[in-house]
C-alpha cells in the first residue's frame, strides 16, 4: 500500500515536525514527509528535516505584496512535490480562506489547547488564570475559522497547584508529540471521515477511566 505523502508547514524550531519525522521514519507507518515548509528561511525546524534527508523549501511570506500570492507559492511548492495532506505544525501564519478551501479536509493543524476552549494564542497562560483543571491538546482539520475544524484527536493534562505556564506547556507539548502522529496514522489508514462537521473515526474507543481533578480523598 502506498504511503500517504504529506507535507509539514513550520516556522520554528519544529519539535512537532520532530515527532513526525520520527514516526515516518518507519517504513511501517502509513505516511512519509514529502516536503518541510517553513515561511521563515531562518526556521531552526529546517535543520531538523535536512538531517533526516527530508526535502526542503523556504517560502518567506516577507516577499509577497499580499498572503494570497504567498500561498499561491506555496501552493506550487506543495503540489510539485505531490502533497496529499498538508499537516501545520507550529505554522504562524494565518491562512485565507481560500487556502483553506483549497485543501479542504487535506489539511491538517495541532494546538495547544483542548478546543473549542482557548483558541488563538497564550493559551497556557489563560488557562491558568480561569482556573481550569485540565488542559491538554488537539488535532484537527483546519476551517477558515481561526483554530476551528473537525476534531481527530485530544489529549488531557491535569493542571498542578504549582503549574505556570512554561512547566504546563512543557507537560502539553509531551502529549502533542504522541496526538500527532496518531492523528496522522488514522487518517493514512483511512479510518477518518468527516460527517457532519465532526470526525468518525472507525474502531475508536474512548478511554474508560474517569479523570477528577483534585483527586477525591
Amino acid at each position: 500500500m502506498a504511503r500517504l505523502k504529506i507535507a509539514v508547514l513550520i516556522s520554528g524550531r519544529g519539535s512537532n515536525l520532530q515527532a513526525l519525522i520520527d514516526a515516518c521514519a518507519d517504513p511501517k507507518f502509513p505516511a512519509e514527509i514529502a516536503l518541510v515548509l517553513a515561511n521563515l528561511p531562518g526556521a531552526s525546524g529546517l535543520d531538523r528535516a535536512r538531517a533526516a534527508g527530508l526535502a526542503t523549501v523556504a517560502v518567506d511570506h516577507r516577499g509577497f505584496p499580499d498572503r494570497e500570492s504567498f500561498e499561491a507559492r506555496m501552493t506550487e511548492a506543495l503540489e510539485a512535490a505531490k502533497v496529499e495532506l498538508v499537516c501545520l505544525a507550529g505554522f504562524m501564519r494565518l491562512l485565507t480562506a481560500g487556502f483553506v478551501e483549497r485543501w479542504r479536509d487535506r489539511l491538517i493543524n495541532i494546538h495547544p489547547s483542548l478546543l473549542p476552549a482557548y483558541p488563538g494564542l497564550d493559551t497556557h497562560a489563560r488557562a491558568l488564570a480561569d482556573g481550569v483543571r485540565f488542559a491538554g491538546c488537539t488535532v484537527h482539520f483546519v476551517r477558515a475559522e481561526m483554530d476551528h475544524g473537525p476534531i481527530v484527536v485530544q489529549a488531557a493534562v491535569p493542571v498542578r497547584p504549582d503549574d505556570d505556564a512554561a512547566s504546563l506547556a512543557a507537560r502539553v507539548l509531551a502529549e502533542e508529540h504522541r496526538c500527532y502522529p496518531l492523528a496522522l496514522r488514522l487518517i493514512a489508514e483511512g479510518k477518518v471521515r468527516i460527517e457532519d462537521g465532526r470526525c468518525r473515526i472507525e474502531g475508536a474507543a474512548a478511554p474508560g477511566a474517569v479523570l477528577i481533578n483534585p483527586q477525591p480523598r
